[in-house]
């Protein structure tokens, strides 16, 4: 009997880490930066409305959406690219690029992911399950961008901050302009972070034919990067206008712009090592931002 359990639980672990290593649960800066997005808009939208247990309630709803979604994704992406991960360094080690786990298990892993980020869906109204729904094909349209543009990075801001608009849908049930340069702020905050991960797999990139914002701009990269930035902090100043002065929330959003002006400050496009380390930053941008909107009205 012991024998049995042992065997079981060898089994167990080592398909769980293999599952782990698949959905980057293991690296939580994925998920987290889908999450803070729909954070944004939900404290946007309980500004408006001030009422903090719908705002909890929902809040930790995004959160499971974001884990289960990411996850998704993750696996996904890796099934589209497992030809070309196997040609890149950093990823040739990926499960279904090193064959410890084959196409078709990964598929029952992203159906039921999906299944259970579905049931968190229909617990928002209508008009939220719609936009929800809808974000499907960017999702899953996404993989496919780096073989036939130089903006993947752009379709994958578009894709990863839908959650602003769901997010505040959810506790109005509209869309409006204020939350849409939102949205906007966010897809050029995603392009210059995104831009900064790419760097790492230019060589790799440019020999297997992928494309990416940072390999278009690899000459002018950091300029790039400001101009991306210096627009984020431009809308959201232009958004939070009326907010700014002698407050809790200038001093948070003044940490946030900090945020993004270091990332440029230390950008080295001869030190490669350091981009991942400037990427992560970006969930403490996410943060700030989001505890800066939360303490408006405080």
């Amino acid at each position: 009997m012991k024998l049995v359990f042992g065997i079981y639980k060898y089994y167990f672990m080592h398909h769980f880490k293999i599952f782990v290593e698949l959905t980057r649960l293991n690296k939580p800066i994925g998920f987290m930066l889908l999450f803070w997005p729909c954070s944004w808009g939900l404290a946007l939208a309980y500004n408006e409305n001030q009422y903090f247990g719908l705002f909890l309630y929902y809040l930790i709803l995004f959160f499971l959406g974001s884990v289960l979604m990411r996850s998704a994704g993750c696996i996904f992406n890796d099934i589209v690219d497992k030809d070309f991960d196997k040609k890149v360094q950093r990823t040739k080690l990926r499960p279904i690029a090193s064959g410890k786990i084959t196409v078709n298990q990964s598929l029952v892993y992203v159906f039921i992911l999906c299944l259970a980020a579905f049931l968190v869906l229909i617990q928002f109204s209508i008009f939220t399950i719609a936009l929800g729904v809808s974000s499907m094909l960017l999702a899953f349209s996404y993989p496919f961008m780096k073989r036939i543009t130089y903006w993947p990075q752009l379709f994958l801001g578009i894709t990863f901050n839908w959650g602003i608009l769901m997010a505040w849908a959810s506790m109005n049930n509209n869309v409006t302009p204020e939350i849409v340069i939102l949205y906007i702020s966010a897809i050029f905050w995603t392009l210059g972070y995104d831009t900064i991960y790419g760097a790492q797999d230019m060589s790799d990139d440019e020999i297997i034919g992928l494309k990416s914002t940072s390999i278009k701009f690899k000459k002018n990269i950091k300029l790039f990067l400001s101009s991306v930035y210096i627009i984020v902090i431009l809308l959201n100043l232009y958004l939070f206008k009326s907010y700014l002065g002698l407050n809790i929330f200038s001093l948070i959003f003044l940490l946030f712009c900090s945020t993004l002006l270091y990332q440029l400050l230390k950008f080295n496009k001869n030190k490669s090592k350091k981009y991942l380390n400037l990427f992560k930053i970006n969930n403490y941008s996410g943060l700030l931002l989001f505890l800066g909107i939360f303490t408006i009205n405080i």
